[in-house]
């Protein structure tokens, strides 16, 4: 059912009073005790029709202007700086619009509390994550430390062994702080990006030649598909970060025998780039939050404990910065495929 509004309202008590008038006039002129005239009846019914709309509109303004100026307020307040009066238009469907404005600032405060939450969630994940990355070197050099520090410093077949892993450990703690830092700039923009065209193919060839002794020793091979020429605009210390990242990966996680392969294509003003692997795969239920910082799918995180756990998050934040965008294909025991796209080179 249509709500009134306030003048309908007041329409509607006006005329039942005029009627109700009319009538009583109507009986008291039968029994003659009016000696006024037709048209002094209708002059009286039109003011008493004029009279009960205004005290009645003014009665009922004044009514829904108190009661809803501090609603109107308080939403105000909070979804835009307040300016000018306070006045509310008592044109129209006034309490329809107060219902409306209600509901859309309680939809929109329900939204942001749900995205408040969601983020308390993450922070106390990457919370836990950072403390969990950081305490297994802490106390691998703490422990190594002990040791010497109760007499293997004195002992030449372990001081210059657990000094080793002790200065293992701070180069991993040194790998996490740098990785974080990087993420940082990376969302803060304040990282100097050198723009500039790159021969896609060439960084890929020199990122596997880089990598080939680590390749060759886990049994992998990397393979660059990429047409000589492809030109992309890029910053190039920046995308050998991302290669590495991501070869990286397929090595550590591949099986011996395995492959991982560069493919690409050009779509409109846009360069495709693949790069699959037939390693251990990731399961679908990881996939969504594989960028994360610090997350983990499961038995990798003993399979690569010398990594940061942000190399993901950094490729994704490299991408996002070149104003591309990142996606990963995975089934558990088939392997991966990291889809990338680049802006081609004029």
């Amino acid at each position: 059912m249509r709500t009134l509004t306030p003048r309908q309202v007041a329409l509607i008590a006006a005329a039942v009073v005029m009627v109700a008038a009319g009538a009583f006039l109507l009986v008291a002129d039968r029994s003659g005790r009016l000696v006024f005239d037709q048209v002094w009846h209708v002059l009286f019914l039109l003011f008493l029709f004029g009279a009960v709309y205004g005290v009645v509109a003014f009665g009922i303004g004044r009514f829904v202007h108190a009661r809803l100026k501090l609603l109107y307020r308080s939403i105000h307040d909070v979804t835009r700086p307040r300016t000018g009066s306070q006045r509310i238009d008592q044109g129209g469907d006034v309490l329809g619009r107060a219902e409306k404005e209600v509901s859309a600032w309680a939809t929109e405060r329900s939204e942001e509390i749900q995205a408040l939450r969601e983020r308390e969630v993450f922070r106390r994940e990457f919370i836990g994550n950072l403390a969990h990355e950081l305490k297994t070197p802490i106390f691998n050099i703490q422990g190594y430390i002990f040791t010497l520090l109760e007499g293997g410093l004195e002992d030449q077949k372990v001081n210059r062994d657990f000094l080793q892993r002790a200065s293992n450990g701070v180069d991993r703690l040194m790998r996490i702080v740098e990785d974080l830092d990087l993420i940082t700039k990376l969302e803060s923009g304040v990282l100097d990006m050198r723009m500039a065209p790159v021969d896609l193919a060439d960084l890929v060839r020199e990122v596997i030649e880089n990598m080939e002794i680590q390749a060759r020793e886990r049994g992998v091979r990397l393979l660059n598909e990429l047409r000589p020429g492809t030109m992309v605009l890029a910053d190039r210390n920046r995308m050998t970060q991302v290669f590495t990242n991501l070869f990286g990966n397929a090595i550590s996680y591949g099986r011996n025998g395995g492959s991982c392969k560069v493919q690409g294509y050009a779509m409109e003003d846009r360069f495709v780039v693949e790069v699959t692997d037939d390693g251990i795969g990731i399961s679908a239920a990881h996939l969504p939050r594989l960028f994360e910082r610090f997350y983990r799918v499961g038995r990798s995180r003993a399979r690569n404990e010398g990594g940061s756990g942000l190399g993901l998050a950094i490729v994704k934040h490299i991408i996002d910065v070149h104003g591309g965008s990142i996606t990963v294909k995975s089934m558990e025991g088939e392997g991966s495929t990291f889809v990338l796209t680049l802006g081609l080179a004029n």
